[in-house]
């Protein structure tokens, strides 16, 4: 071999080298559905493309427990976590697990979704409503005080905050209300309303017809209705609970650049416009919303004290099971 294609060679696999070492491999836990993410990963790598993403998917209270099993036994795979609970959130927060990631570009973000010492921040807003079958259902309810009504509270479905986190952040937020509290999900309860597990199943028993009403996710009924089921989907006037679909980098992360790369892309703009297209309301000033939706600023949103939700989350829970089963 001549000297000049000894050095092309050697030029060569110097290059494979430092190909291969600035791949690196990125783990995610979600509770966001498995076809979004799958479309999320898809997207990201159209940018990121030397980041491989592997998925742990399921509901948030069944991430959150894997998590902490695995950090409990020492160590998780995990670097990154998205999910629908900022109380599950904020408890990783304060066991000392999250990182802070102070220069993530927040610009034209809404500060309230973002946590003050940049652990975590919302990448969505989700609000939680009512669906009805329209085959059922022929006045279309208007407040959650409609849902009391015998003949609506048992054929009504929600899901369990003992699995799902956005039923968590509702139920902790109607508590909070002095106008509902537990009175409201005993008199459900006492009428004959039913808990499934997560939004899925609270979509799929009213599209079906099994239920005439559903307390549930915005983004699920409406695509559910664009896709030709006979459902819509209520914004109750007393006004909406809210997740913000947080974003969080483990501080034990062994693939930091990625998991701040990956962040950084979950606040940019293609990837708000791809949760757009989804079917959820974004978070960055200028993107629209999808189709269909009320502006954001028009929400009346029901208020909810973070702190009080986290230490009352086990009581609630509780209290959940006990008038639902578990």
């Amino acid at each position: 071999m001549t000297l000049r294609a000894l050095l092309a060679a050697a030029l060569l696999a110097g290059t494979a080298l430092a190909g291969s070492a600035s791949a690196e491999t990125l783990t995610v836990y979600t509770s966001q559905p498995q076809d979004q993410m799958a479309a999320v990963i898809k997207a990201f790598n159209a940018e990121h493309p030397d980041i491989t993403v592997e998925l742990f998917r399921s509901g948030t209270t069944e991430v959150m427990a894997k998590l902490q099993a695995e950090q409990t036994a020492g160590k998780s795979p995990a670097d990154v976590v998205l999910i629908a609970d900022t109380v599950a959130m904020t408890q990783l927060k304060n066991a000392g697990r999250l990182y802070a990631f102070t220069d993530a570009p927040v610009a034209g973000i809404n500060p309230a979704v973002i946590d003050k010492d940049r652990t975590y921040f919302g990448t969505k807003l989700i609000t939680t409503g009512i669906v009805y079958n329209t085959n059922l259902v022929k006045t279309p309810p208007t407040s959650w005080k409609d849902l009391e009504a015998a003949d609506a509270a048992k054929a009504t479905i929600m899901p369990s905050p003992l699995y799902s986190g956005a039923a968590v952040i509702h139920l902790g937020t109607m508590l909070q209300q002095k106008q509902f509290g537990w009175d409201y999900y005993k008199t459900l309860a006492d009428k004959g309303a039913v808990a499934g597990q997560g939004n899925g199943t609270v979509i799929e028993a009213v599209a079906r017809g099994e239920k005439a009403y559903g307390i549930i996710i915005e983004y699920m009924a409406l695509n559910a209705e664009a896709k030709g089921s006979p459902v819509a989907f209520v914004f109750p006037k007393e006004g909406v609970s809210v997740i913000t679909q947080p974003v969080g980098i483990l501080k034990d992360s062994d693939a930091l650049e990625a998991a701040k790369t990956f962040v950084k892309w979950q606040l940019s703009k293609p990837a708000q416009e791809q949760a757009a297209a989804q079917g959820y309301f974004p978070v960055l000033e200028g993107v629209a919303p999808p189709k269909g939706y009320p502006d954001p600023a028009t929400l009346k949103v029901l208020p909810a004290d973070a702190a009080l939700m986290l230490s009352d989350d086990k009581k609630n829970k509780a209290g959940f099971a006990d008038l639902y089963g578990g």
